[in-house]
Parts: structure tokens; C-alpha cells; sequence
């Protein structure tokens, strides 16, 4: 039976931050800044949250179905480690805003940035079991960095400088059906891998902290078993060989390249010049995107997809292989096949373009957010959002037909679409 993804969008909200600007206002070493490979962060404004940024990236491929397609979307899975409510799951707001059917699941997950992953294969399983013949499901993952970290202990690591300018806010909506146009899902190809350790985390709702070391090597390792597990059950697979492309969860580039080069060093024996022209022509179309919206936690490793879905060539159907990683830890390696007519599709939601009609932030108005973050903390009671607080931000979502919370009353979140 075929699976996949049938559609899928990218929402990189409504402004961003040139990073190379904020790595020079910090006064970071900006030789070691290079390392990270970002360009710009996409930042949440105060009428911003997980559930509009999820709302408005499912927005256009609900929109593009017929009133029958819709209703049978029957499983709604929000992925985010960005929830605002320790009992509500976000899924109820987007399954309202959206208009769905009420005769569906809905329910949220928290796997740090493993979340939409595992939401897509949760959706994957639900259409191969056929309980339901020819229901779809929409997997929306979801999150949002207002930065704010803990403060170091004795044995959590204090430099927390350089996470800055890569943590982002975003989300990415994928349509799972038995009509997989956009990514075909290779059925039984992965391999997961998981343990505790205590690399990252949010201990309260609004920070984070880690061990940034930790993290690389969790990474690295992870990537590495993995691939070592899909291979048990793909036994023909080389990393080299296989996929023409490669879509890694990507906190930062840096990381990424470090986990190609020891791919690809211990896997396939290749020198450095062959490792960076694979790198090149294997990996960075899949980042594109991510260095253009930041990490977005649990929607990372399918920003990374639809990045490659994009900007690779598909001139004859091409495997991509997925990793994606969730701090604590989870991961997984996978894969499915993409080809000229899904990457039509795919383009017609004109991802690319969105990200560029963004508003530019200025340093000071960057700045000027932290405090209306503190206003929206986790577990805020009542408060009425005022759009306007950086009127150009706003002015650049009118007639877009965008979501945007507009209060909060006795902690229920209300929101309004943008005139």
C-alpha cells in the first residue's frame, strides 16, 4: 500500500532577524559564528504563538481541498515542545481554526525536537492500518524560541550565547494519505535509536537549558545508529549510494556538516574534497530554509524536507534520506522518494516567497520584544494583545488572511484572522 505525504506547507511567521547582525551586537567571536551556517531567525511577535504559526501553515493545504477531502481528515497530531497548557492539547485550537471535521483523534505530542517525526509516523501507521479506508491525517509540528535560558549550575554549561541566533520559530503542516504526491514513504525503511541523557530541556516552560557539548556527541551518535538500524532492515543500503539526497534535523549547519563528515568518513572512507562536494550537492538544499527560519525544534527535521522537496532536481524520482534527532533522547533515520510532479505541487505554496516578504527586524526592535514575552509566560491568566506594538510587523500581514492571538480571558486562548 502507498503512504506518505500528500501536501505539505512551511510557515515562517511574520518577521525575522538578520543573525550576523545579533552575532556582532553581542560581541560574538563571529569566526567561530561562521560554524553555525545561519542567515536569518524567524522571531515570534506578541500575536504570535505555537497555534497560530501551526494554524497558518495548515491553513493553505486544508484550503486546497474539496469539502469532502476535508472531512476526511480523521487524526490531527500537533507536535511541539512549546505547548501552552499542561493538560489542553494545542491540537483543540488548530482542529477549531481550521474547521475539521468533529468526528477526529486529536491529541499532542512532546518528544523535544523528535516531536514531528514521531507525529508523522503516528499519522503514517493510522493510514496503514486501514481502520478508517481513505481517511487522511495532518500532522502540524510547531514551535517557537521567545528566548530566555537558565541560569548555569554546577554542572550546566553557562554559554548559552551562541544558541541565540540559531533558535527560531515556525511550524511545517503535512497531509498524510494513501496519496503520497509529495513523499512516498519507503514503508519498514527505518531505524531508531533512543536512551536518556540529559543533553537539553525546558525544566520550567519558558527556558532552556544544556550541555551543548553533550548534544553534539548525542547527535553524532544517534545519526550514526540509526542508519546502523535502518541498514539491519534494508540490508542493501549505503549511505553514499542510496540516497540522492539527505535531510537532517538541523539546529545549526555546523552540526550538520559535522555529522555528513563522520558519515561519511567511517561509512563510505571518502577524503575531505569528496565530503564536501557531497555535502554540497547531497545536503544543503535540505538547508535552505532552516537558515532562513532557525531551529524550530520539533518542525525541523520536516523544514529540512520540504527545504530539499524544494530546491533539489527531480528530474527522475530521487530518495531522500531523513534523520531527524530529540534531545533526551530520540531518533530516527528513514526515507521515501520525491519526484518532478510532487515538487510542482510542493512549489505551489510558495514557501520561498513567503520568507522573503517578511519584516525586517532592527536590533532595538528585537530587543524591545523580551519584555512582551515575559507578558506571555506560560500559565498567563488574562491579557489583551496589542497587534500594533511594532506596526510595520503587523502592517506586513494585512489582506494575508493570517491567524493572530488576540487575547487571552480566564487562560482561553482567543485568536482572529488579520484584516
Amino acid at each position: 500500500m502507498l503512504v506518505g505525504i500528500e501536501a505539505m506547507n512551511v510557515y515562517g511567521g511574520t518577521a525575522f532577524l538578520d543573525v550576523m547582525m545579533l552575532a556582532k551586537h553581542r560581541g560574538l567571536d563571529t569566526a567561530r559564528f561562521e560554524n553555525l551556517m545561519m542567515k536569518q531567525k524567524a522571531v515570534a511577535l506578541p500575536f504570535e504563538d505555537p497555534v497560530t504559526f501551526g494554524v497558518n501553515a495548515a491553513k493553505p493545504i486544508v484550503d486546497a481541498l474539496t469539502p469532502e477531502e476535508k472531512d476526511r481528515i480523521e487524526l490531527l497530531v500537533a507536535c511541539t515542545e512549546s505547548g501552552i497548557d499542561f493538560g489542553k492539547s494545542i491540537s483543540t485550537y488548530m482542529h477549531h481554526y481550521l474547521g475539521l471535521n468533529r468526528n477526529c483523534r486529536l491529541f499532542e505530542i512532546k518528544q523535544a525536537c523528535y516531536s514531528g517525526i514521531a507525529g508523522l509516523q503516528t499519522a503514517i501507521s493510522f493510514v496503514l492500518s486501514q481502520a478508517s479506508p481513505g481517511a487522511k491525517a495532518l500532522v502540524v509540528a510547531t514551535d517557537i524560541s521567545r528566548f530566555m535560558t537558565v541560569e548555569a549550575g554546577e554542572e550546566l554549561t553557562a554559554d548559552w550565547s551562541f544558541a541565540e541566533p540559531s533558535a527560531g520559530a515556525g511550524a511545517v503542516a503535512a497531509l498524510v494519505s494513501a496519496r503520497p504526491h509529495v513523499f512516498q514513504i519507503d514503508v519498514g525503511a527505518s531505524g531508531y535509536y533512543g536512551y536518556e541523557v540529559m543533553d537539553s530541556c525546558r525544566p520550567v516552560p519558558d527556558s532552556e537549558a544544556g550541555d551543548a557539548d553533550l548534544s553534539l556527541m548525542s547527535y553524532l551518535d544517534c545519526c550514526e545508529q540509526t542508519f546502523r538500524e535502518y541498514k539491519k532492515r534494508v540490508p542493501e543500503a549505503d549511505y553514499k549510494e542510496t540516497f540522492q539526497y539527505l535531510a537532517f534535523h538541523t539546529p545549526f549547519g555546523g552540526m550538520v556538516k559535522g555529522a555528513h563528515r563522520s558519515m561519511m568518513r567511517k561509512l563510505a572512507k571518502a577524503k575531505p574534497p569528496e565530503i564536501e562536494t557531497d555535502f554540497e550537492q547531497r545536503v544543503l538544499p535540505g538547508m535552505i530554509y532552516c537558515q532562513r527560519v532557525g531551529n524550530i525544534m520539533g518542525a525541523t527535521a520536516l523544514l529540512s524536507l520540504a527545504s530539499t522537496l524544494d530546491n533539489g532536481r527531480f528530474d527522475t524520482p530521487q530518495r531522500i534520506g531523513c534523520f531527524s534527532y530529540g534531545s533526551g533522547c530520540c531518533s530516527e533515520f528513514f526515507s521515501g522518494v520525491a519526484a518532478s510532479n510532487g515538487q510542482q505541487l510542493q512549489r505551489g505554496f510558495m514557501i520561498g516567497r513567503q520568507l522573503d516578504e517578511r519584516y525586517a527586524l532592527s536590533i532595538d526592535e528585537y530587543e524591545s520584544l523580551f519584555d512582551h514575552s515575559l507578558a506571555l509566560r506560560f500559565g498567563t491568566r488574562n491579557k489583551k494583545i496589542d497587534p500594533g506594538v511594532l506596526p510595520g510587523a503587523y502592517e506586513s500581514c494585512r489582506g494575508k488572511q493570517r491567524l493572530i492571538l488576540n487575547e487571552i480571558r480566564e487562560y482561553h486562548r482567543e485568536y482572529r484572522w488579520s484584516s
